[in-house]
């Protein structure tokens, strides 16, 4: 439905639902602190969000393919996401620029 959605996993809640893709989600990852979430989409975009508000803070937009992929660092400063274009991105997690 071309959503993720964050849940509460002792109640099963929903918290927030992530709008804006306007294709099919493919993945959805958080930061290593747990405070961002990112999605890839078979629009050929990339989305990192604000998990406590839901707010999306950065289109990550380039590829040139689906974007079935995306992984934080393990430090959470750089975000990569991997396309059907046959190309990886490495991203900036605070600006949303690609590196």
């Amino acid at each position: 439905d071309e959503t993720a959605r964050l849940w509460d996993a002792a109640s099963g809640e929903c918290l927030h639902t992530l709008e804006g893709h306007r294709y099919a989600v493919n993945c959805a990852a958080f930061s290593p602190d747990g405070q961002q979430v990112v999605t890839a989409s078979d629009d050929e975009t990339a989305r990192l969000w604000d998990a406590a508000s839901g707010e999306c803070l950065h289109t990550l937009e380039g590829h040139r393919g689906e974007v079935m992929c995306a992984a934080f660092s393990p430090d959470g400063q750089q975000v990569v996401t991997a396309s059907d274009d046959e190309t990886a991105r490495l991203w900036a997690a605070a600006s949303g620029e690609c590196l």
